[in-house]
């Protein structure tokens, strides 16, 4: 599944979910959790079932749903209303760790075979620092099986309420250590466990170049693609976590490099030694861009 690109859209706003069907994100995260007023909450899940039933099979992003979190009364009921065909996932939210998300595959294994889904076919991305618990769990993900985990998220603004922080950023607006420490672990977490890690979301959705610049870095350091909260920031989250077409070119090289030369442990391209960690790397490139 290519998750470069996952769109958060208010489940209860009948604007904007139009507006989403002709959205070039990977994902659109049709949104029960803070995006939708504690009244609105039963209406809103019964619109993104409807959505997900009449647009799963008809437009490009697949579909996920933020429930809210698994240890509030509005989790089950969410879920009960979404699991149809069509649900490619689950965005948790507020995780504790590894072991909401065995607690949740147990509700989406009874959930699926009442809606007639193939078992395990829903997939589940946590965000994965947003409570102090999680920040202290998540070697976790890298010692439990979670079949369903598609990819592992990170985020700022919940983690910094739950604290007590005046802020997340520093005066110079970078992240202070904290929310360094949390991305970095979302890193590690999802390469244990197997998964693309995903950036958390650019909140100043008006600053174009700063996304970019965020997003190029990001990608530098290892994620795979981030998280949108407008329609806006899709394009320039798909281009910058895609490889560009010297870069498919010099993997591709690599590649035929090392085909070439089986035994070999290391090679020289233009002058560099290139190893085994460069294939791997240079493989997992053409992967994602097939």
């Amino acid at each position: 599944m290519k998750l470069r690109s996952m769109l958060f859209v208010p489940a209860d706003s009948e604007r904007k979910l139009a507006k989403s069907l002709a959205s070039d994100a990977d994902v659109l995260i049709l949104d029960l959790e803070d995006a939708v007023a504690e009244a609105r909450k039963p209406v809103a899940r019964a619109m993104a079932a409807e959505y997900i039933g009449a647009h799963a099979a008809t437009i490009k992003p697949r579909l996920f749903v933020r429930i809210n979190p698994l240890d509030t009364a509005l989790a089950m009921p969410d879920l009960a209303a979404v699991t149809v065909a069509g649900l490619a996932g689950i965005l948790l939210p507020k995780t504790r760790g590894a072991a909401d998300l065995v607690q949740l595959g147990h509700g989406l294994d009874a959930l699926e075979a009442r809606a007639g889904l193939a078992a395990g076919s829903v997939k589940i991305v946590p965000v994965a620092t947003e409570t102090p618990h999680a920040m202290l769990n998540m070697q976790g993900f890298g010692n439990t099986p979670l079949p369903r985990l598609a990819a592992v998220t990170w985020g700022a603004e919940d983690l910094s309420a739950a604290i007590g922080a005046v802020s997340n950023k520093d005066e110079d607006g970078a992240y202070s250590p904290l929310y360094d420490w949390a991305a970095s672990l979302c890193l590690t977490a999802a390469a244990a466990a197997g998964v693309p890690p995903l950036d958390t979301v650019h909140t100043d959705f008006k600053d174009a170049a700063g996304l970019e610049r965020a997003c190029r870095a990001s990608r530098r350091r290892g994620f795979r693609g981030r998280v949108a909260i407008h329609p806006d920031q899709v394009a320039t989250i798909n281009a910058c976590y895609s490889a560009s077409a010297a870069e498919l070119a010099h993997a591709q090289r690599i590649v035929d490099a090392f085909a070439a030369n089986p035994d070999a442990g290391a090679l020289s391209i233009d002058g560099q030694m290139i190893d085994k960690p460069h294939l791997t790397q240079a493989l997992r490139t053409l992967a994602a861009a097939s």
